[in-house]
């Protein structure tokens, strides 16, 4: 007779980890930390952008976190009070440089950074739609479709299109975005999207 091991799925399930920093002079250190802790989360690669007020830092790689933001001159590199970073574990796109989050593009409203864990379950799709109408892909994450969504949106401000953007997606994801205001974070389940911890836009 069969029998099941009620202990079978007593078991990390990790995939991928998000942190962020806002309002410290060494944000993209505390960063690297925040992520060193999350290592457990995701080991093929790593990222952190960061901003100085004026302009945006990035430094991706792949490897670990120790791998990647030991050296002083990386960590110097990454300038500015606000920051956020990534562990990957791919559950969707392949393993490659070009899949390493955080996303950063340049809107009309100026620049933005984005990363994410979690799985979009309809990302196939809206990836289509969006090719269909246009939008040119430069990697194979499904976090870039947030991006194109984003992009594509009519609406006025930025968390109008974020908001936007997380309405046509579906699944349980963590999101930290990075933008000219500050490093924001919101939890995204099936009952729909809210804040998951301080110093986040109520909004989202």
């Amino acid at each position: 007779m069969a029998t099941t091991d009620p202990f079978d799925g007593d078991h990390f399930h990790e995939e991928c980890g998000v942190f962020g920093v806002y309002g410290h002079p060494d944000a993209a250190a505390l960063t690297a930390l925040g992520l060193h802790a999350l290592q457990h989360r995701g080991q093929e690669a790593t990222g952190i952008v960061s901003y100085d007020g004026e302009q945006f830092s990035a430094h991706r790689g792949m490897g670990q976190v120790s791998d990647n933001f030991s050296s002083k001159d990386v960590i110097g590199r990454l300038r500015g009070t606000a920051a956020i970073g990534h562990v990957r574990y791919a559950t969707t796109g392949e393993v490659a440089l070009r899949n390493v989050q955080p996303l950063f593009a340049d809107f009309e409203f100026g620049g933005l950074a984005i990363c994410h864990n979690g799985n979009l379950t309809n990302s196939y799709q809206v990836r289509r739609q969006l090719v269909r109408r246009g939008s040119l892909f430069q990697s194979t994450s499904d976090t870039e479709v947030i991006v194109h969504l984003i992009a594509t949106s009519l609406k006025e401000t930025v968390v109008d299109r974020l908001i936007d953007a997380l309405r046509q997606v579906q699944g349980g994801s963590a999101l930290a975005r990075r933008d000219h205001r500050g490093a924001r974070s919101t939890r995204r389940t099936a009952a729909g999207s809210r804040p998951s911890r301080r110093r986040l836009d109520p909004r989202v």
